[in-house]
């Protein structure tokens, strides 16, 4: 006869925590310069402010995928994007993030047009999910990174 696991109280909640975090599509936006942050839903772009899943999301390490850009605005006005996507291995508080994504943040901003650039920010995934450019650009327009006043060149 086989002996049964001891409950682990730990391992339950991480995988309660993930679970709502997975049926709520969440994600964290950051827009800088002004360091602005929310919660959204990526996939429906509502805004979250629920209390329990602001709980599941930063007091749980997860497995992140980070989608980091630059807004940027053509002298035409046209808006586009420049951005790169990261999945830091192994499982990071949401706290933890800004210190793991510091390198490609301030690469990509050096890359970028100075005289275009508007703002920049990340869009972080609590899981390993992929957003197209077309996801990411109205999340971060929900988010209000294009109405920012333009960055110092």
């Amino acid at each position: 006869m086989k002996k049964r696991k001891p409950h682990n109280l730990r391992a339950r909640i991480e995988r309660s925590c993930r679970a709502i975090l997975s049926t709520n599509h969440v994600c964290v936006v950051n827009i800088d310069p002004t360091g602005h942050q929310q919660m959204f839903n990526w996939k429906s772009v509502k805004r979250i402010t629920s209390r329990q899943v602001l709980d599941a999301i930063f007091d749980v390490p997860h497995n992140w995928t980070i989608y980091i850009s630059c807004m940027c605005m053509r002298q035409d006005g046209s808006e586009y994007l420049k951005s790169v996507e990261i999945a830091p291995m192994g499982m990071y508080l949401a706290s933890h993030l800004t210190d793991t994504i510091e390198h490609y943040y301030t690469e990509l901003r050096a890359s970028c047009n100075a005289q275009h650039l508007v703002a920049y920010g990340w869009i972080a995934i609590p899981s390993a999910i992929s957003l197209d450019e077309d996801q990411a650009a109205r999340v971060f327009k929900a988010a209000g990174a294009w109405s920012q006043t333009k960055v110092a060149a």
